[in-house]
């Protein structure tokens, strides 16, 4: 996790609040936050910004990172938000409250940690009726994926363009994001789906065209 803290940091000094393949799914994500969301955590919120959409949806928010970088910066682009608590951690050492959160959410992060052991501890920190929401990042291993990435590169440099007025980010965040991918590795959809089958029957595992999946999932009522 220390290579992946240092990564983080690097990309919060780069972060230029543009369009992203992650926040493109912002919207779609937030149909899912339930009604009256007392309580709600993001786990890996990076610069805050999915954190900010959750605070205008709940009474309190907890928006957890690894990287000090990420939490500096999410705090200062938080002032106007009083009820997100940014703090520095690790998911996997984090003692999450049981039965606490009406939402659950974690942006890109899933990747990076003990996938079965996280998903576990989300669960149970759901109060029942809860809703865990997650987007990460896919591995194509069906020739139709493969040529739905393909669709995906020309789809993802035309809304960069539209949003950020290039048809790719700066060379000197390209390089740090590929230094960061080289030590990344993803689930296909079909083990993300038998995963969810085993510990969160119920869940609905869907994948999106910008390389990513969602997984919403609510934990039954008492």
């Amino acid at each position: 996790m220390t290579s992946v803290q240092a990564d983080f940091d690097r990309l919060a000094l780069l972060d230029s609040e543009g369009w992203t393949a992650n926040n493109h799914y912002h919207n779609y994500l937030l149909r899912f936050i339930p009604q009256n969301c007392a309580n709600a955590m993001e786990v890996g919120c990076g610069t805050g910004a999915f954190s900010r959409r959750l605070a205008e949806r709940s009474q309190s928010v907890i928006a957890l990172d690894l990287s000090p970088e990420m939490i500096r910066m999410a705090r200062s682009r938080s002032t106007q938000f009083p009820n997100i608590n940014f703090q520095l951690g690790d998911a996997m050492l984090q003692e999450f409250a049981t039965s606490h959160f009406d939402c659950v959410c974690s942006i890109a992060t899933l990747h990076h940690l003990h996938q079965r052991e996280l998903l576990v501890k989300f669960k149970e920190a759901l109060k029942p009726g809860g809703v865990l929401i997650v987007l990460d990042l896919v591995a194509s291993s069906q020739g139709r994926e493969v040529i739905q990435d393909l669709i995906a590169t020309g789809v993802s440099c035309s809304l960069r363009l539209i949003h950020n007025g290039a048809l790719r980010p700066p060379p000197e965040v390209r390089t740090a994001w590929e230094a960061h991918g080289n030590r990344d590795s993803y689930s296909s959809i079909n083990e993300i789906r038998s995963l969810c089958a085993e510990l969160l029957p119920g869940a609905a595992v869907k994948r999106h065209l910008l390389w990513r999946y969602s997984l919403i999932y609510q934990k039954p009522a008492l």
